[in-house]
């Protein structure tokens, strides 16, 4: 069984390489680690924080005063069209996956961070697909009960960005999904998923430490219906029709914006990247800045996409 580490910087477990130390580590490799470390954890009467792939994290200057147990279950497995994979596996791994086994289905992630685990618990999406639209079963660990759990796709509660093990907050670890894929061309799948990695690259500022999306797409619903008028022309749907939180932070004035080593990136908005040894402060920051002047032109709420960790 994997050792428990004490005091351990979490900066490197992070895309963001920010962050203070983790009171202790502990990394499951097992549905039995698993078990075993949230025993621990408990026997240590510490706190639990779950950490994924720490593309969506943003981590306090002063870590976390507690039990981390970052689940690394890494396998893949195909029967037929369904695929059965472990949560601490990457996106790209499971890219390469469904592409040499003419998998159709994951297109749309091409070039997304984070695993499996990750994915699911914030129903990542992108260019019009999410990874509920694939999920046929999701097995997961109840810290409470101390219970392995398993849920068809409704019984996760699918919104957007969001699922029942987003909203149970870390009550449960992701351990593994089953997906349902669809067979395809080789080359067609290979060539739509290069498209998609195509299009970040050149669209997102990747040569920088970042997190990806700060803030969620805001629904058209919940806009000002005084101010749709000003944003109909950049509706996109996401899966539904939204109107880009970048757009907005760039019409507010804030593409550029500095604060200590964190910026506002001026070739994406809604990423705010670390620019030069940023802090966690720095770049609340400007998450504050955002959300006020946002609100201030256009009387939008932002709400928050990438999660804070304390």
């Amino acid at each position: 069984m994997t050792k428990v580490k004490e005091n351990i910087s979490l900066l490197n477990l992070s895309n963001y390489k920010i962050g203070g130390p983790a009171r202790f580590l502990f990394v499951a490799k097992t549905e039995q680690d698993i078990s075993a470390g949230i025993k621990l954890a408990k026997a240590k009467r510490q706190k639990i924080f779950i950490l994924g792939g720490g593309t969506n994290l943003l981590i306090s200057d002063k870590g976390f005063p507690g039990f981390v147990i970052k689940p690394d279950l890494d396998f893949r497995s195909k029967k037929g069209e369904k695929i059965n994979i472990g949560a601490g596996t990457s996106i790209s791994d499971l890219l390469n996956f469904t592409v040499k086994n003419k998998l159709s289905g994951f297109e749309w992630a091409g070039g997304l961070p984070g695993t499996v685990g990750g994915a699911i618990y914030g129903n990542a999406g992108a260019f019009a697909g999410e990874i509920k639209d694939s999920v046929e079963l999701v097995r997961s660990f109840n810290i409470k009960t101390e219970k392995f759990v398993e849920r068809d796709k409704e019984e996760c509660n699918f919104e957007y960005r969001s699922s029942i093990f987003k909203k149970k907050r870390g009550e449960e670890i992701i351990v593994s999904a089953v997906f349902k894929l669809a067979l395809g061309s080789h080359e067609k799948i290979k060539t739509a998923i290069l498209e998609k990695i195509k299009h970040r690259e050149e669209r997102q500022p990747l040569e920088y430490p970042n997190v990806g999306s700060i803030f969620k797409n805001v629904d058209v619903r919940k806009f000002p219906k005084g101010k749709l008028g000003e944003v109909a022309h950049v509706v996109k749907k996401d899966p539904f029709p939204v109107i880009p939180t970048a757009y907005l932070i760039a019409e507010a004035g804030l593409k550029g914006i500095s604060f200590g080593g964190a910026m506002i990136s001026p070739k994406h908005p809604n990423f705010i990247v670390n620019a030069e040894n940023a802090t966690a402060n720095d770049v609340l920051a400007l998450i504050s800045l955002v959300k006020s002047e946002v609100k201030r032109k256009f009387g939008v709420i932002l709400e928050e996409e990438v999660q804070m960790v304390s």
